[in-house]
């Protein structure tokens, strides 16, 4: 619920994983649970602990391994960072630096659409962050405002959970395909090969939610919107309110043509150009009801004395069975 505070651990919930106590519940999502923790030096981490069901399958396990052997290759200014992990260990864990801040989607539900210049700020810092993903040989596969926090310091892109290493032959779940259709590419959603310029779409779409409320596709399910996202080339989206330079820049991104897109880096450099102040400034940079919810946030982030700390956004994808995927949204029979 937006604007909740997080709940105490449950009965069932444990303590300590490898050493790291367990503070607090701070999300839950299709892939596991996230715990408020800290390091040995007083830190503050969130860990996410897999779900048994998933720990008893060797394919999950060797694609986590996979999955977060890549990420640890990755870092940059505003991106959250892996910081310890086991893929071995008998429910896999990660542990990730932890920002208090709010997930755009439920800043977006409480406060409503963001202005335009905070947009073009966000743009930039997430661009700038996908740049340094893409340069480790990384792609995101899942930008999504549930994977983009708003903090007093900046936006912070989230979850490399189904990140796949670049060029390197992928493994993915026999029957299913992962992704969150809402968010999608449209080459990912036409089963084509999804590169870098995927990541600059997706981001595209989270930019226009963000600066009118509304998704560039419209209304209805994941898969119906992703049917929409696949015909791009023949249907647009829909762009109507946004005025320049923000029309102009998400116009480029949300082409059909990936070739077409500009890369993470020359969309950084364009939108900190049209933003016209500087976007390492984060002084006033969110709406002041919105600034008001994330200092609120900062409040439950001290581990000594708070039993909760506000909750981070489930980010574990969806999955689609393959064959429902291709008569609804590839139009196959």
């Amino acid at each position: 619920m937006p604007g909740a505070v997080p709940k105490p651990l449950r009965a069932e919930d444990p303590r300590e994983i490898a050493g790291y106590p367990l503070h607090a519940r701070i999300g839950e999502g299709g892939m596991g649970t996230v715990y408020l923790s800290r390091t040995r030096g007083g830190q503050p981490v969130a860990l996410k602990l897999v779900r048994r069901e998933y720990a008893d399958d060797p394919v999950f396990r060797e694609r986590f391994a996979r999955e977060v052997a890549a990420t640890r290759r990755v870092s940059g200014y505003h991106l959250v960072p892996v910081v310890d992990h086991d893929a071995t260990a008998e429910r896999p864990w990660l542990a990730t630096r932890y920002v208090p801040g709010v997930p755009l989607d439920q800043a977006l539900k409480t406060h409503g659409p963001l202005p335009a210049p905070t947009v073009l700020q966000l743009l930039a810092c997430a661009a700038s962050a996908l740049h340094a993903v893409h340069t480790a040989g990384v792609i995101h596969r899942d930008v999504k405002p549930g994977n983009l926090l708003l903090a007093a310091d900046g936006p912070w892109l989230l979850d490399f959970g189904i990140a796949r290493a670049a060029g390197v032959t992928t493994l993915t779940t026999v029957g299913r395909l992962i992704g969150t259709p809402r968010y999608m590419s449209p080459e990912h959603a036409l089963g084509r090969p999804v590169t870098a310029a995927g990541d600059v779409f997706t981001l595209g779409l989270v930019a226009a939610e963000a600066a009118t409320g509304r998704h560039p596709y419209g209304h209805g399910n994941g898969l119906a919107i992703a049917a929409r996202i696949a015909g791009t080339d023949h249907e647009p989206p829909t762009l109507d309110g946004l005025q320049r330079p923000l029309l102009d820049v998400l116009r480029r991104c949300l082409t059909a043509d990936p070739a077409a897109r500009p890369s993470a880096a020359a969309l950084a450099e364009h939108c900190a150009g049209a933003a016209r102040r500087d976007v390492r400034d984060f002084a006033g940079w969110l709406p002041g009801p919105l600034a008001a919810e994330v200092t609120a946030v900062e409040g439950f982030g001290s581990l000594a004395e708070a039993p909760t700390v506000r909750a981070l956004p489930p980010t574990a994808p969806l999955t689609v069975r393959d064959e429902e995927w291709r008569r609804r949204v590839r139009g196959e029979r």
